[in-house]
C-alpha cells in the first residue's frame, strides 16, 4: 500500500485550518445572525469560538496518536466503533462537499458587485480549476492555500484598520436586541465559522512533524481566528447603522464601502473571493480524504485508495468529490443543505470530544504526542454544548443530519459489515465496565450461597412435581436441589401438585388420597433418608398448576424452584406453556431441569449465551461443582473472525471470574466449524434462560450438543438486569 508524502510543513497548516475556517463564516453569515441576535452577534462568535476550543484539542491529541489521513473518521472509527466510523465518515464528507459547492456559489455575489457574470458557470469553473489543483498534489494545495490566506487577511487586515476609527458607539445601543434565545440561535448559526479549524486533522498523513504542527496550527488558527471573526464583526456594527447589513448578501462589502469608499469595497470584493476559494480548496482538500481512509478500512470500495504513481494523491477519490460539488452548485439549493451538514458537525464534534474518553479509557494502543489539558471535563463540557447547540439548528437541519446518520448505518450494513473485523475502543471500554459490574453481583451471589455469609437467613428450595416421576428421576431432582442448599445448612421442600378439573371441589379433593399419592410419599420418604439436608414433603391439589406453584412458592419464602422441563402438549401451545407463566410470575430463581442423570457430576460446563455469565448462573454452577469435588468450565462463544481484542477482554473476564468461584476453573471456547479435540464431554450444563421463550428442552442456542443433564436458570425479577443493560451487554459482548 502506497503512503502519503509527508511535506505540510507549520506555514500550511496554519494557511489550510485558517482558510478552512475564513469564508462564508465571515463573509456570509453575519448578515443571517445579526437579524437574530442584534449587536450582540459579536458574542455570538466569542461564544462559538470558545465552544469549539474542546473539539480542538480532542482533535489534536488524537491526530498526534493517530496521523493518519481521514481525520475525523479515523478518530471516532477507532474510538467509537465501525459503524459511528461510517456515519462520521460519510456525513462530514458530504458536509464538506457541501460546505465548499455553498463557499463558490456564496462567493460569486462579490464578485457579481464588480462584474456582470452568471453566478453558477463562475462556481462551476472555480470548483473545476480546485479539483485539478488538488490532483496535481497536497504540497501544491498548502503552497496555494498559503497564498491565499496571506493576500486575503491583508485585505480584511486593511478593512478593520481603516474603518475602526469610524465606530459610532450608537450602533452598539440595544446590545442584546435578540434577547439570550437570539444570541444562543446566532452562535448555533455562526458556529460553522469554525468547523474548519479540525479539518486540517484529515491530512495529518502529510504533515511534517505531526506531534508538534498538528495542535500548533489546529489551536493557533483558532484562536486566530476567533480574534479575526470577533474584530471584524465588531467593525461592521459599529460602522453601520442598525440593519443596514442584515440580510445583505454582501455584509461585509456594504461596510467597507461606508467607510472606505470604492477601493475598500473593491479589497474586500478580493478578500472575499480568495477566502471563499480557500474554503472550497480546503473543503475539497479535506473532504477527499475521507473516502481514501474508509477505502483502506474496508468501508467504502478499494478503488478510493488508490494514490497516483506521479502525483502521490487519492485521485479517485478526489474525483469523486469534485464530482459531488459541482453537482451540488450546478443542481441543488446549496445554502440550505449546508445549513443541514453543518448541524451534523455539531454532532461529529460531540462524537470527537467522546472519542477521546473511549481511546483514554480504552485497551487500545493510544500515546498521543499532545494531550488535551483539563481532561475530561473540556470534553464533557464539549460533548454537552454540542448537543445544546444543535438543539439552536431548528427541526429542518436535524433531521437533515438524521437522514445521513440513517443512510451511513444503511451503508455499514450493506457493505461494509460483511468485510470488517473491527471495534471501537468505547466498546471495548464498556465491556470492560459492564464485566466489572457483573463480577462484582456474581463476588455477592457467590458469598450468598454459604451459610456463614448470611447466618440469620434460612434457606430452601421447592422440587416442584407437576406428573408422576419414578424413583430415579425424583432422586435426581432431590439431588441437585440437596446440593445447592448444603452449603448455606437449608432444606428442601418436595411438593406433588395434582390438578382438578374445575368442577371439583378441592375439599373434596384433598381429602381423598389417590393411589398416586400414596405412592410419592413413601417413595419421598425412602429417598430423603438419603440425603444429609432436611426434606420436607406434601401433596398440593389446586385447579390451575401454575399459580399453586408460584403462591406455595411466595407463601413458603423458597430461593428457587426446581421443576423438570415437560414437552408442550397440543393443550400447552394452544393456551401457553405453563411453566413459561411460573418462570415469568415466580419471586424466585426457577431452575428448570432437562434430566438426563444426576450422580455427583464432576464436570459442571457454565455456557454463556453470548453475554456475560449471570450471577445467579455462576453461584449455582460453583456450588454444584464444590459439593461434587468438581470443577467448572467456563464456556464463551467466539466465532473465528472475532476482533482479537474482544476475544483479549472476554478471556481476561473469564481470568477474573475464576477467581471468584470457589470450585476449580477451566475455561473452553468453542470452534465455529465443530471440531473441537479440546473439548470434554460434561456431566452437567448449566445455562441462563431468557425470557423471550421458554420450552421443553434446548434452546435456540445451544453449543454443548452432548447427552447429559442440563439446568436452565431463570433469575428471579429483582436479580434481572434492566433493559439498557440487557441491550448493551448484547452488543458488546
Amino acid at each position: 500500500m502506497k503512503e502519503l508524502e509527508r511535506d505540510l510543513g507549520l506555514g500550511a497548516v496554519f494557511a489550510i485550518s485558517v482558510g478552512a475556517m475564513i469564508g462564508s463564516g465571515i463573509f456570509i453569515l453575519p448578515a443571517l445572525a445579526l437579524k437574530m441576535a442584534g449587536p450582540s452577534v459579536i458574542f455570538a462568535y466569542l461564544l462559538a469560538g470558545l465552544l469549539v476550543v474542546p473539539a480542538a484539542l480532542s482533535k489534536s491529541e488524537m491526530a498526534t496518536a493517530m496521523p493518519e489521513a481521514g481525520g475525523t473518521y479515523i478518530y471516532i472509527e477507532r474510538g467509537m466503533g465501525p459503524v459511528l466510523g461510517t456515519i462520521a465518515g460519510i456525513g462530514t464528507w458530504f458536509s464538506l462537499s457541501f460546505k465548499s459547492a455553498l463557499a463558490l456559489v456564496g462567493g460569486v455575489p462579490y464578485l457579481v458587485l464588480l462584474f456582470d457574470l452568471p453566478v453558477k458557470p463562475v462556481a462551476l469553473a472555480l470548483a473545476a480549476f480546485l479539483v485539478l489543483v488538488n490532483l496535481v498534489g497536497a504540497k501544491q494545495t498548502g503552497r496555494l492555500q498559503t497564498v491565499i490566506v496571506v493576500a486575503m487577511l491583508a485585505a480584511l487586515g486593511w478593512f478593520v484598520a481603516g474603518s475602526a476609527p469610524q465606530v459610532q458607539p450608537a450602533n452598539y445601543q440595544q446590545f442584546f436586541a435578540g434577547g439570550w434565545e437570539g444570541l444562543l440561535a446566532a452562535t448555533g448559526v455562526v458556529f460553522v465559522s469554525y468547523a474548519g479549524v479540525t479539518k486540517v486533522a484529515s491530512v495529518a498523513e502529510e504533515v511534517e512533524e505531526p506531534g508538534t504542527n498538528i495542535p500548533l496550527g489546529i489551536l493557533g488558527s483558532l484562536a486566530f481566528t476567533t480574534l479575526l471573526y470577533v474584530g471584524i464583526v465588531a467593525v461592521m456594527v459599529g460602522v453601520t447603522e442598525a440593519g443596514a447589513i442584515a440580510g445583505s448578501a454582501t455584509p461585509v462589502a456594504v461596510a467597507a464601502e461606508a467607510t472606505l469608499g470604492d477601493w475598500g469595497r473593491y479589497a474586500v470584493v478580493a478578500a472575499a473571493l480568495l477566502a471563499l476559494v480557500s474554503t472550497a480548496n480546503a473543503g475539497i482538500l479535506s473532504s477527499s480524504r475521507y473516502p481514501f481512509a474508509m477505502s483502506r478500512d474496508k468501508l467504502a470500495p478499494p478503488t478510493f485508495a488508490d494514490v497516483h504513481d506521479r502525483f502521490g494523491t487519492p485521485t479517485t477519490a478526489i474525483t469523486l468529490t469534485g464530482a459531488v460539488v459541482l453537482v451540488l452548485i450546478a443542481f441543488l439549493p446549496i445554502l440550505e443543505i449546508a445549513k443541514l451538514a453543518s448541524a451534523f458537525q455539531i454532532l461529529v464534534f460531540v462524537l470527537v470530544n467522546l472519542a477521546v474518553v473511549a481511546f483514554r479509557n480504552g485497551a487500545a494502543d493510544y500515546d498521543p504526542e499532545f494531550e488535551s489539558p483539563l481532561y475530561p471535563w473540556v470534553q464533557a463540557f464539549g460533548a454537552l454544548s454540542g448537543v445544546a447547540l444543535l438543539t439552536q439548528m431548528g427541526v429542518v437541519a436535524v433531521a437533515g443530519a438524521a437522514l445521513i446518520t440513517l443512510g451511513s448505518i444503511a451503508w455499514y450494513f450493506l457493505y461494509a459489515r460483511p468485510r470488517i473485523r473491527r471495534e471501537g475502543a468505547a466498546t471495548d471500554v464498556l465491556r470492560r465496565r459492564l464485566g466489572r459490574d457483573v463480577l462484582s453481583e456474581t463476588e455477592d451471589a457467590v458469598a450468598a450461597a454459604d451459610a456463614r455469609s448470611r447466618p440469620d437467613e434460612e434457606t430452601a428450595v421447592l422440587v416442584a412435581l407437576t406428573r408422576d416421576a419414578d424413583e430415579d428421576e425424583e432422586r435426581d431432582l432431590l439431588a441437585l436441589a440437596a446440593d445447592t442448599v448444603r452449603p448455606a445448612d437449608g432444606h428442601v421442600v418436595v411438593v406433588r401438585f395434582d390438578e382438578v378439573p374445575d368442577q371439583t371441589p378441592l375439599d373434596h379433593a384433598a381429602e381423598v388420597q389417590s393411589p398416586a399419592d400414596v405412592r410419592f410419599e413413601d417413595q419421598t420418604a425412602e429417598l430423603a433418608a438419603e440425603f444429609d439436608v432436611p426434606v420436607e414433603y406434601g401433596e398440593i391439589v389446586s385447579h390451575d398448576t401454575k399459580h399453586a406453584i408460584v403462591n406455595y412458592a411466595e407463601h413458603r419464602g423458597v430461593d428457587a424452584v426446581v421443576a423438570e422441563h415437560e414437552r408442550l402438549r397440543l393443550r400447552s401451545r394452544l393456551l401457553g406453556d405453563p411453566i413459561d407463566w411460573v418462570v415469568r410470575h415466580a419471586g424466585c430463581d426457577v431452575l428448570l431441569v432437562e434430566n438426563r442423570g444426576y450422580d455427583e457430576p464432576q464436570h459442571v460446563v457454565l455456557e454463556s449465551d453470548g453475554g456475560p455469565y449471570d450471577p445467579s448462573t455462576v453461584a449455582l454452577a460453583d456450588t454444584i461443582a464444590g459439593e461434587s469435588d468438581g470443577h467448572v468450565t467456563l464456556q464463551f462463544p467466539l466465532s473465528g473472525d472475532q476482533p482479537e481484542k474482544r476475544r483479549e477482554t472476554i478471556r481476561a473476564y473469564q481470568d477474573e471470574l475464576a477467581g471468584v468461584l470457589s470450585a476449580p476453573v477451566r475455561t473452553h471456547v468453542p470452534r465455529a466449524d465443530g471440531g473441537d479435540p479440546d473439548a470434554v464431554d460434561p456431566d452437567l450444563v448449566v445455562r441462563t434462560g431468557t425470557l423471550s421463550r421458554v420450552r421443553g428442552g434446548r434452546d435456540a442456542y445451544t453449543p454443548t450438543a452432548v447427552d447429559c443433564t442440563e439446568v436452565t436458570v431463570y433469575p428471579r425479577e429483582s436479580r434481572r438486569p434492566g433493559l439498557v443493560r440487557r441491550v448493551a451487554e448484547r452488543l458488546v459482548f
